[in-house]
């Protein structure tokens, strides 16, 4: 099992719309470490940190997100920062 941590950048209609807390479930189903927060300019940011199969099924899964979302774009870069012990929504 070799581990990757990513960074994501989420734009289109993701915030209010209960994205955060639908990817903490969905990220926590995959047993992946990070964090789901809100940015200023109404992107989501989405770190994710395990098994590297898991995070690119998240990665994935952050272009449908929840019902309510309209995904316009997800980027994906490599992190190398702190990523705490469980996954949360910030």
């Amino acid at each position: 099992m070799s581990a990757l941590a990513v960074r994501c950048i989420v734009s289109g209609r993701v915030q209010g719309v209960y994205y955060r807390a639908a990817t903490v479930a969905e990220a926590e189903r995959l047993q992946l470490r990070g964090w789901a927060r809100n940015l200023n300019d109404g992107t989501v940011e989405v770190v994710a940190c395990g098994d590297a199969d898991a995070v690119s099924r998240l990665a994935g899964w952050l272009w449908q997100g929840p019902p309510a979302a309209r995904v316009a774009g997800v980027s994906v870069e490599v992190w190398d920062g702190e990523v705490p012990s469980s996954f949360t929504a910030g």
